[in-house]
């Protein structure tokens, strides 16, 4: 499990702190315009629904739009972040929905609880050394079964890269490299997508939908 109290956490923290009403302003009608990223979390929730494990968190939720998304698709979704000033956003923006502050290295969820967990664009920010054990608590909340779904910035064949991210420090990975890495704590690959940046976008975006074992 990983450690909730790392200086990179509380860094980035107060970083989305500092700027979590632009942040939110930008990000809250994002997936009005991405057809294809959509059908990604369309696919991720039909498979949960599928399952009968309706319950589902958005790790690293910030302002909660995707939270809601998956509510909308009949997911019993509920976010968790460590940005204290996004998740009041999300509170307003979203009163009848559920936002927890914490790690989601640290989930306060029971073993196997949950059918479904989507980490967009929230694992970007660790330390690539860190990342291990963030899916094996992914594992250990996830029931046999249950399915993650990632979105993250691809490096376009090249290692794992940090760049300069506008809010904090980030990472780009090959999108071969991380689901070896997932592979690792017994999740399977189920579908992939790669997408080429849009005009005002730098950068490809990668989506790994991936199964527990």
């Amino acid at each position: 499990m990983a450690d909730s109290s790392s200086t990179y956490l509380t860094a980035t923290a107060d970083a989305y702190d500092a700027v979590a009403d632009l942040y939110a302003d930008l990000a809250r009608d994002s997936l009005g315009r991405l057809p294809l990223d959509r059908a990604m979390v369309a696919a991720f929730a039909e498979l949960v629904r599928e399952s009968g494990r309706r319950r589902v968190v958005e790790a690293g939720c910030g302002p909660g739009y995707m939270t809601a998304h998956l509510r909308d698709l009949g997911l019993d979704a509920y976010g968790v972040d460590v940005s204290p000033a996004l998740l009041d956003i999300a509170r307003r923006d979203y009163p009848g929905l559920r936002f927890e502050l914490g790690s989601m290295g640290a989930l306060d969820v029971a073993d196997g609880e949950l059918g479904g967990l989507v980490s967009w664009y929230s694992i970007i920010h660790l330390p690539p050394a860190e990342l291990p054990a963030y899916f094996a608590e992914f594992r250990r909340v996830l029931a046999p079964g249950g399915h993650l779904l990632l979105g993250f910035f691809e490096s376009e064949g090249g290692p794992v890269v940090e760049f300069d991210h506008k809010v904090t420090t980030a990472y780009r990975w090959p999108i071969d490299e991380l689901a070896e890495l997932a592979g690792k704590e017994e999740f399977v690959e189920v579908g992939r997508m790669l997408r080429e940046p849009l005009e005002d976008e730098r950068f490809r975006r990668g989506h790994l939908l991936m199964r527990r074992l």
